[in-house]
C-alpha cells in the first residue's frame, strides 16, 4: 500500500486552496483534485507519463452529505480508485501501452478480496489469539474485558509487523518513497510559491492530514466498541454451541466496520480543522509517527512524479497553474 487508505489527505486544512490529496502507487503518484484525479508514472524510459481519468463516486450526493453516514461509501470509493490507479500504474511502469482502463467487475473482485484478506488478518485471526490467551488462563471470555484487551493488543501488534514486514520488499520501500514525495510536493504547494523539485525537498515527508491516521482511528474506534457491544449483545444472544458462538462475534464485528469506519471518518474531518494544542497534537501524533514506517526519503526524480501529478490535478486552467514549471520530461496522455 500506500497508505492502503488517502482519506486525511483528502482534507484541505486552508479554505483558500483546492481540496488535494494523493496516493502513492507502482513507480507514482496518484493526485485527487475534486471530481478527477492525475496518476503520474515513471516509464521504463525515464519520461513520466502523465494521465487524468474522473473520480468514480459511490452513494448519492444525499448519502454523501450526511454525517456520519457518508465515511463508509467514501472509504470504499477511495479505495475502488485506488486499486484502479494501483493496477494501471503497475502497466505503465512495466511498459505497457494498453490504456484500457480497469473494469467494473475486475476492480469489484480486486477489492473484494483486499476486504476479505484484511478482515481475515485483523478481525479473524485477533479473535482467535485472544481465544488462545483464554484456552492459556492469561484471559476471560468474551464477556469480560481482558478478552478485548488481547483482541486490541492483536490488532495492533499485527497491524505494525504487517507494515514492517512489507516495508523489506524493494518494490514497497519505493512506493513509500512515492509516498513520501507526495507529501513534500503537498506541503510546497501549501506554503505557498513555486511547486519545484527543490522546493519540494525542503517539506517535511511527514504530513498531519495522511490517511495513515485514518486505520489508527479505526483499529482504536473498532477496539473501544468490541469491549462495549460485544458483551452488551452476549448478554442478549448467548447460544450453547461455543463455534456458533465466536462465528457470530466475528461476524458481529465485521459488520461493525460500517459504523467504525463512519465514526472515525468523521473524528478525521474534526483533526483536520483544529489549529493547534493539546487534542490537536493527540490526535495527530500516533498518525504521523506511524508515517515514519509508511513512508521514505524520496529521491529527485521521485519528487519530480509527485509535482507532475500534482500539476495536472489543479488542470492548466487553474489560478495555481502558474506555480509550476513545465518539465519537458512530462507525457500527458
Amino acid at each position: 500500500m500506500s497508505k492502503a487508505l488517502p482519506i486525511l489527505s483528502l482534507l484541505s486544512k486552508a479554505c483558500s486552496l483546492p481540496v488535494v490529496g494523493g496516493q502513492a502507487v507502482m513507480e507514482g503518484i496518484l493526485m485527487r483534485n475534486g471530481a478527477s484525479y492525475a496518476l503520474a508514472v515513471r516509464r521504463p524510459s525515464g519520461a513520466i507519463s502523465v494521465e487524468k481519468r474522473n473520480w468514480r463516486t459511490m452513494g448519492s450526493e444525499g448519502l454523501r452529505s450526511k454525517k456520519f453516514l457518508r465515511g463508509f461509501p467514501i472509504l470504499v470509493e477511495t479505495l475502488s480508485n485506488g486499486i484502479r490507479a494501483l493496477n494501471r500504474s503497475a502497466d505503465l511502469s512495466c511498459g505497457e501501452d494498453d490504456d484500457r482502463p480497469m473494469g467494473r467487475m475486475e476492480a469489484a473482485l480486486t477489492l473484494a478480496f483486499a476486504l476479505v484478506m484484511a478482515v481475515l488478518l485483523f478481525v479473524a485471526a485477533p479473535h482467535v489469539l485472544a481465544l488462545g490467551m483464554q484456552r492459556l488462563g492469561l484471559g476471560g471470555g468474551m464477556e469480560g474485558f481482558t478478552f478485548h484487551v488481547w483482541d486490541g493488543l492483536f490488532k495492533f501488534v499485527m497491524f505494525i509487523g504487517y507494515i514492517a514486514a512489507i516495508s523489506l520488499l524493494p518494490d514497497i520501500r519505493r512506493v513509500f518513497q512515492y509516498h513520501g514525495a507526495e507529501h513534500k510536493a503537498i506541503h510546497a504547494f501549501e506554503a505557498g510559491g513555486m511547486v519545484t523539485v527543490a522546493t519540494a525537498r525542503k517539506g517535511s515527508r511527514l504530513h498531519p492530514r495522511c490517511g495513515t491516521t485514518f486505520l489508527l482511528f479505526v483499529l482504536s474506534l473498532a477496539i473501544i466498541l468490541h469491549a462495549v457491544l460485544v458483551p452488551l449483545l452476549l448478554m442478549a444472544w448467548h447460544p450453547e454451541s461455543a463455534p456458533l458462538r465466536h462465528a457470530g462475534i466475528v461476524l458481529f464485528k465485521i459488520l461493525l466496520i460500517v459504523p467504525v469506519s463512519s465514526m472515525a471518518y468523521e473524528l478525521i474531518r474534526w483533526s483536520a480543522v483544529l489549529e493547534g494544542g493539546f487534542w490537536a497534537d493527540l490526535l495527530r501524533s500516533p498518525g504521523l509517527f506511524l508515517q515514519y514506517l509508511t513512508t521514505r526519503e524520496p529521491d529527485d526524480a521521485q519528487l519530480e512524479v509527485a509535482v507532475a501529478a500534482l500539476r495536472e490535478a489543479l488542470g492548466p486552467d487553474s489560478p495555481y497553474a502558474g506555480r509550476f514549471e513545465t518539465s519537458e520530461n512530462t507525457v500527458t496522455e
